[in-house]
């Protein structure tokens, strides 16, 4: 490999992904950071590092000259632009030649003609590839839109021409309806790209997102890799893709790959890229848009070919040709991936917060590729992703199986996630039939709400949990006289606006715990870094043999106890302090002996016995849980 150093022009997971390849290449990584990064998993990889500006995208990772000047500080030979950001951005890829870096990725020529999907279908159509029936004319009036619109038929799309990621794209179902849904799309075409050009493309009903991996080297050698369903999707992003589709026949497949290969062609392409279809329920396929870049989802091709698409784009760009031809590839097995997102898995909004706690899943035929680790955060300023979960099978079946199996051992704390959602299509019947297609989540509405009250596995966990470390935390020999003295030992936790009152006290292995006027014996299996696994005897329908797994961390900044149990995650706060008046209704309503709602240690009294003392006056001061209670 001629490339002795590179610089990673990206951040999160695809920069960790492209650094670790730069390694197993003997290829000197360099990162680069906004402020906000400053120690985040890629900079802390790297061999180098360089601030290139403030947390927004526009002054720092979006910032080309910033980015290039690091690389020549560095002394690097060639920029790996990863995917968003300057991936597709022409320009950049110019600049990055002018300055004699290789910029790894297609040359700029090929990006420009790929980056307007209104070129970009011209292009295909010229290659014979079958596009959707539309309007991708110049002719940009209201008037003329709406005539074409009449001839095209509805339902139909109109679709922003420099947009992605569903920005600028509106369906129109009813010619009434057009006028607005052309202004709207215009409007956000203009705010999101700088250009309000839109075009138009019948609606193909229950699509299916089907895109082919093509690779290119500079001697005119171009093939496929196959191809990957991206067809489950919120806000007309992916989040679970696979490879191969359900939907595709060998002859099927030849067919798209051919059309792919093509198109790249006709673009005049080297490098990594995508060429992305849409399909119809009649198995007709159309050209939608070439990704000029590497995919988020290129993990779920390289498990069914054995390829490392990274590898093979630093090996194009350093000028070598590419290493098979066509008939040597073959597809084995089957990959799918799950994105993984700090967000609400009901309405799809993006959440923040700091990860309490980030163990991803291990195992046969699991690979996570993920930029966080515990203590990190997912802030406001870039793309939500926490990690992508991929997995391997010897057929679809037994992909899936592994997926349910990932997802459920997958343990994140700390903020909201989509791991409900992902784990219930899973699960999905429809799923495991093959029946995919873009409109599955709204023709599948999926159960994912958090649950109205915890269920008493989970408050019993949280007392086990704080009894230990209290147990642990006393010196000897008043750890064991603490954890057997008889009274009951009281504990409240609060979820939503509830709070819920245990009473704990030793029994013969265990705990002796009564909530809700059940009493339960549960006993501690074993207990560990964020995890917690125990039985749990009389509780209605329960199995006594049974061992339940918990994870569990402590959040740094507010106290709150997080717990996850069957995918779901549950945030107890801290109880309201101790006052006199909480503390008698904890102790029964007993006026002259208080009893503390969890266990603790007495500091300080500030008080005498037979003092006369005023409403608010302090009395003690109690330490519990590392916070001190007045």
């Amino acid at each position: 490999m001629p490339f002795t150093r590179v610089l990673i022009a990206n951040r999160g997971e695809i920069a960790v992904r492209i650094i670790r390849a730069c390694r197993e290449l003997g290829i000197s990584p360099v990162a680069v950071y906004s402020d906000v990064d400053a120690r985040a998993l890629h900079v802390r990889m790297a061999d180098l590092a360089f601030p290139i500006g403030p947390a927004p995208a526009a002054q720092s990772y979006l910032r080309g000259d910033a980015i290039i000047a690091a690389a020549l500080e560095a002394g690097a030979e060639a920029v790996h632009p990863g995917y968003g950001f300057l991936a597709e951005n022409a320009a950049f890829a110019r600049a990055c030649a002018e300055a004699g870096l290789t910029f790894v990725g297609p040359p700029p020529g090929a990006i420009a003609a790929m980056g307007g999907k209104i070129g970009a279908r011209q292009l295909a159509i010229a290659a014979g590839v079958p596009v959707v029936p539309g309007y991708n004319g110049e002719d940009q009036d209201g008037a003329t839109l709406a005539v074409e619109a009449d001839r095209i038929g509805f339902p139909l799309l109109i679709k922003a021409s420099a947009g992605g990621g569903g920005k600028g794209m509106r369906v129109v179902h009813k010619a009434s309806d057009f006028a607005a849904a052309l202004e709207g799309a215009r409007r956000e075409a203009k705010g999101a790209f700088g250009d309000d050009t839109v075009f138009l493309e019948k609606l193909i009903l229950r699509p299916r997102h089907v895109e082919i991996q093509v690779l290119a080297d500079a001697y005119g050698n171009v093939v496929h890799l196959g191809e990957r369903e991206c067809s489950i999707q919120r806000r007309h992003q992916k989040i679970i893709e696979e490879s191969p589709s359900p939907a595709l026949t060998p002859e099927l497949r030849a067919e798209m790959g051919a059309a792919a290969v093509r198109t790249a062609r006709a673009a005049g392409y080297v490098n990594a890229g995508t060429v992305e279809f849409v399909m119809g329920q009649d198995g007709q396929y159309y050209f939608l848009e070439m990704n000029t870049r590497l995919q988020v989802e290129h993990p779920v091709t390289e498990l069914v070919t054995g390829l490392d698409l990274v590898h093979l784009q630093f090996a194009i760009a350093a000028g070598e040709r590419l290493p098979f031809t066509q008939d040597a590839i073959a597809l084995r097995g089957h990959a799918i991936e799950a994105r993984l997102y700090a967000e609400d898995p009901m309405t799809y909004l993006p959440a923040t917060g700091a990860l309490a706690l980030f163990e991803p899943p291990v195992g046969p035929g699991v690979r996570v590729d993920s930029g966080l680790t515990t203590g990190d955060a997912v802030t406001i300023n870039y793309d939500p992703m926490i990690a992508k979960l991929i997995v391997y099978g010897a057929d679809r079946a037994m992909a899936l199986q592994r997926l349910g199996r990932a997802l459920d051992e997958t343990a994140v704390l700390g903020l909201t996630t989509n791991l409900p959602l992902l784990c219930a299509v899973a699960a999905h019947p429809v799923i495991a039939a093959g029946d995919t297609h873009t409109g599955f989540l709204d023709e599948h509405p999926l159960d994912v709400a958090p649950p109205i009250q915890p269920p008493p596995e989970v408050l019993i966990a949280a007392a086990l949990w704080d009894l230990a470390n209290r147990a642990a935390a006393a010196p000897p020999p008043f750890a064991q006289i603490w954890r057997l003295n008889g009274a009951g030992v009281p504990l409240a936790y609060r979820y939503g606006d509830e709070c819920y009152h245990l009473t704990a006290s030793a029994a013969r292995d265990g705990w002796r715990l009564e909530i809700d006027a059940v009493v339960v014996e549960a006993v501690i299996v074993a207990r560990g870094a964020g995890e917690l696994a125990c039985r749990i005897d009389g509780l209605p329908d329960g199995d006594a043999r049974q061992i339940q797994r918990f994870r569990v961390a402590r959040e740094a900044a507010s106290g709150d106890l997080l717990l996850l149990w069957n995918g779901v995650g549950y945030r107890l706060p801290r109880p309201a302090p101790l006052s006199v008046d909480t503390a008698a209704r904890h102790g029964e309503g007993m006026t002259e002996n208080l009893t503390a709602p969890m266990p603790g240690t007495l500091i300080s009294v500030m008080v005498r016995e037979g003092q006369l003392v005023e409403e608010g006056q302090p009395l003690l001061v109690m330490e519990a849980m590392k916070m001190e209670h007045t």
